[in-house]
């Protein structure tokens, strides 16, 4: 895996450690799914390089453990269209909730007077999130 991009790490905390690994599916190394649990949070948010294989396999195992799995489709790659629709149907048929990384950043935001709402709207960088933004002035 190697070092995360410079963006990442400037927004994870310093001692975070970062889990090499060479499972295929994240959900079943052991140190994956104990930092995961660890948090004692039961909705687990996905993506991956590959929406088929890196974010689908853990999604299901994590979905079938009892968790409540979210793949954020947009956040994830592909590598080709036949892989991105079978993938799809699968995480749809293991029960795992599919949307796009900006409906689950508002989700989880879920007040539009939190004081990070117009620096994750900006964030966005859609015109959906500028709109949110000026109603928020006008109404501040």
């Amino acid at each position: 895996m190697g070092t995360p991009h410079p963006e990442l790490r400037a927004v994870l905390p310093e001692n975070l450690e970062v889990i090499d690994r060479s499972t295929v599916n994240a959900w079943h190394d052991d140190r994956v799914r104990s930092a995961i649990e660890a948090t004692g949070r039961d909705k687990i948010l996905i993506a991956g390089v590959s929406l088929e294989v890196c974010a689908a396999f853990p999604a299901i195992a994590a979905t079938a453990a009892g968790h409540t799995a979210y793949v954020a489709v947009d956040a994830s790659g592909t590598f080709s269209a036949t892989k991105r629709e079978t993938g799809l149907l699968r995480l749809r048929q293991a029960g795992v909730i599919v949307s796009d990384y900006a409906s689950l950043a508002v989700e989880i935001l879920a007040d539009n007077a939190h004081p990070i709402a117009p620096e994750l709207y900006a964030d966005l960088d859609m015109p959906f999130a500028t709109l949110v933004g000026q109603l928020a002035a006008v109404r501040g």
